[in-house]
């Protein structure tokens, strides 16, 4: 049932948090600047105000934990961040999990690292974000994936720009028919919106689809009345004077899409 499925919203601030819950938001991915380059680690103070906001709404809490915009080839003073970052969210009640991804300077899933991080993190519950999409083969991406053991859940667009491409489903398919009897959730994000829900969930919900990823967002104009011509902090375009937040009406509308499949 289309209803059952589970809707995970990707947030980088308060206001977005509890957007995506009145919207009907069965989890959160917080993360740090979600419109610029994916996200980054979010502060410990972002992590515990949203916490002390959507406390009520017992809405579980994914962290994501990437030190820097850009590839998923991390050095050792990366990792260290990464692993000294997950050990202090550890200590923060309310954290059902972490959410990241390391790969080689060959396009595979780097498995040594990422069971470094594993380790750091259980039990808590672990997702392999969309690194998975930049490696060179999805199946092989996959199969590194379930050798490493603890990774509860894969954020794929499907290895394109969205995941209602065609060529994103036929490999979405092809990953939910993989791990159909394993303990390893294949999480669709990218491009899932009102306008392309419907397709994406007809399409994966016989092989098995229970979970979708979206943000929802959009940039909204700042409050800044005076704004220096020719300056910026070099995001360009909306982002210099805008607020990248979710639209609990996206949110929404997306829910009750699903509920009427």
């Amino acid at each position: 049932m289309t209803q059952n499925i589970l809707m995970e919203v990707c947030i980088d601030s308060v206001e977005s948090a509890l957007n995506a819950i009145r919207g009907g938001a069965n989890r959160l991915e917080l993360c740090g600047n979600v419109g610029l380059g994916g996200g980054t680690t979010p502060s410990f103070g972002l992590v515990r105000i949203i916490q002390r906001a959507v406390e009520s709404f017992q809405v579980p809490i994914m962290v994501m934990i990437r030190p820097r915009t850009g590839d998923f080839l991390y050095s050792e003073s990366e990792m260290q961040v990464m692993l000294e970052d997950i050990r202090i969210f550890k200590e923060m009640a309310g954290v059902e999990g972490f959410v990241f991804g390391v790969l080689t300077k060959e396009g595979r899933v780097d498995v040594t690292r990422t069971r470094r991080l594993i380790d750091a993190s259980l039990p808590a519950r672990v997702c392999f974000h969309r690194a998975f999409d930049m490696t060179r083969d999805p199946m092989e991406a996959l199969n590194d994936i379930k050798e490493i053991d603890g990774v509860t859940r894969i954020l794929s667009s499907g290895q394109y720009k969205s995941a209602s491409q065609t060529e994103s489903l036929e490999t979405l398919a092809s990953l939910l028919i993989a791990t159909r009897n394993s303990n390893l959730t294949i999480m669709p994000g990218s491009g899932i919106n009102p306008y392309t829900v419907r397709h994406v969930v007809n399409t994966l919900a016989p092989l098995g689809l229970s979970e979708i990823h979206l943000s929802g967002g959009r940039w909204i104009e700042g409050g800044m009345i005076f704004r220096r011509e020719g300056m910026g902090m070099g995001i360009g375009a909306e982002g210099d004077w805008g607020i990248w937040q979710t639209d609990e009406g996206v949110i929404r509308e997306v829910r009750a899409l699903l509920e009427s499949m």
